[in-house]
């Protein structure tokens, strides 16, 4: 997003270790296939603001749900968590783009922080806890602005602290089938710390699913989850890979929908007659 854009905004942009944020609802260079729900990617990984332009233009269902949910939101960020997979992703990007939100990947912005993926990867082994406070001052930061829509890491739930901050917006838990992630990470190289590129598809699924339960009890402090197997059931999809990024938008954003209502509800009922 231009900086001239921001100027517009009623939150100013703020800086992690003296670098700007600039918000971006620009999707990332990620090869997406709608029919397929995502799982298509290239090699690699794209994050933070410096992003390339491909096809993620949202429904009219999409669009219709989610100007019904903006009212409702008043401005609230949402951070997205879950383990980091195309469809989480791209629908942080649908998202942002059918409510006129702000994209940001929290990765990304430690990773252009620390001088690009490979400078974070020395850091993360050199100085584990310094990185790990990097992800902290990130998350910080974002939960200060308003109208974003955060693809979190899986730093974001790792902590107390980093929670605390997730509670600033709304957080919903993206829950896809472990095999999915696991298929992915072998087909594009979708970098998580423990998982080298020798790694069999058996050893990777093993190492997805210890990392899933060292991290599911952060996950399930979300305020809401959409399960990809829920989804599927509920499109009447045979196969969970038919679910496309929009069908899953339009489930968070119902979920989206019913949290905000639920909320004025009771905010109603606690103001005095």
């Amino acid at each position: 997003m231009e900086t001239k854009a921001l100027a517009n905004s009623s939150t100013p942009p703020v800086s992690i270790f003296s670098r700007p944020i600039h918000p971006s609802r620009t999707p990332a260079s990620v090869g997406f296939h709608k029919r397929t729900g995502g799982f298509r990617c290239s090699r690699g990984r794209s994050h933070g603001a410096k992003m390339a332009a491909v096809e993620l233009e949202p429904s009219l269902a999409v669009k219709r749900k989610a100007a019904e949910t903006y009212d409702l939101l008043k401005g609230t960020s949402l951070f997205l968590i879950g383990m980091n997979c195309a469809m989480k992703s791209n629908l942080g990007k649908v998202l942002a783009d059918s409510l006129r939100y702000y994209y940001f990947d929290s990765d990304g912005l430690v990773e252009e922080a620390s001088g690009g993926e490979g400078a974070a990867e020395s850091f993360l082994g050199r100085d584990e806890i310094g990185f790990r406070e990097s992800e902290t001052e990130v998350l910080k930061q974002l939960s200060s602005m308003v109208r974003l829509v955060v693809c979190a890491g899986d730093g974001a739930v790792e902590s107390v602290t980093n929670l605390s901050y997730l509670r600033h917006g709304i957080s919903i838990w993206i829950d896809v089938p472990l095999d999915m992630v696991a298929s992915e990470v072998m087909t594009c190289q979708h970098r998580y710390p423990s998982i080298s590129a020798s790694d069999s598809s058996p050893e990777v699924l093993t190492k997805l699913t210890k990392l899933y339960e060292e991290l599911r009890e952060g996950y399930a402090t979300a305020d809401a989850k959409i399960s990809l197997q829920r989804v599927a059931s509920q499109q009447g999809y045979d196969e969970i890979d038919t679910v496309t990024t929009e069908d899953t938008a339009l489930e968070t954003l119902k979920e989206i929908e019913k949290l905000t209502r639920v909320k004025k509800l009771m905010e109603d009922a606690a103001r005095p007659f």
